[in-house]
C-alpha cells in the first residue's frame, strides 16, 4: 500500500526528521507534529500512513495520538485555547477561565467556532503550575489568566 496523504513536500520534511535517528521508529513524535502542521490535526489515515512511513503498527501511532494532548484528532480554530484543569489550575480559577471562553465564544469545550477561528479544549497538567491558571495558546504558554487577559485573545484573533 502507498502513502497518499503525504504531499512531496511532507515526504522531504519526514525524510529529514527520521535521518537524524538511529531508528525510524524514534522520529514518531517529531513526524506526527510534521503531519499535524501540515493538515491541521491527525486523521485515522494519517496515523496508518505515519505507521506505514515509519514501519510500526497502525495501534502504536494511535495510543501517542490519544494520549498527548498537543496531537489534534479534529480540525482546531486557528486560534486554540488548551485550558489546564488539574489540581493548581483547578483552584486558582481555571474553571471560571472555561466558563467565560465558552461563553464568549459560544462554545463548549471541544468545540470549534461556526467561522473557524477559535476551539476551546480542556486538558490535563500542562506542567506550569507555578503560574496557575495556564492555558497553551496554539503553541504559547499563556499563565496567571484572568477575563481580561481572555477578552484581549479574543478581541485580537477576531
Amino acid at each position: 500500500m502507498e502513502v497518499v496523504i503525504f504531499t512531496a513536500e511532507l515526504l522531504q520534511q519526514l525524510d529529514k526528521i527520521t535521518s537524524q535517528y538511529e531508528q525510524r521508529r524514534a522520529a514518531l513524535l517529531p513526524v506526527l507534529h510534521a503531519v499535524q502542521e501540515d493538515r491541521g490535526f491527525i486523521s485515522p489515515e494519517s496515523e496508518a500512513d505515519v505507521a506505514q512511513y515509519l514501519g510500526i503498527p497502525v495501534v502504536s501511532v494511535h495510543e501517542v495520538v490519544c494520549f498527548y494532548h498537543l496531537f489534534h484528532r479534529q480540525k482546531k480554530g486557528k486560534c486554540h485555547f488548551s485550558v489546564c484543569q488539574t489540581t493548581a489550575c483547578a483552584l486558582r480559577g481555571a474553571e471560571e477561565i472555561i466558563e467565560h471562553i465558552e461563553k464568549r465564544l459560544n462554545i463548549k469545550s471541544g468545540e470549534t467556532t461556526p467561522d473557524g477561528k477559535f476551539s476551546l479544549t480542556r486538558v490535563e497538567c500542562l506542567g506550569a503550575c507555578e503560574t496557575a491558571p495556564v492555558m497553551q495558546n496554539n503553541k504559547e504558554y499563556k499563565g496567571l489568566l484572568n477575563k481580561k487577559m481572555i477578552d484581549e485573545l479574543i478581541d485580537r484573533n477576531s
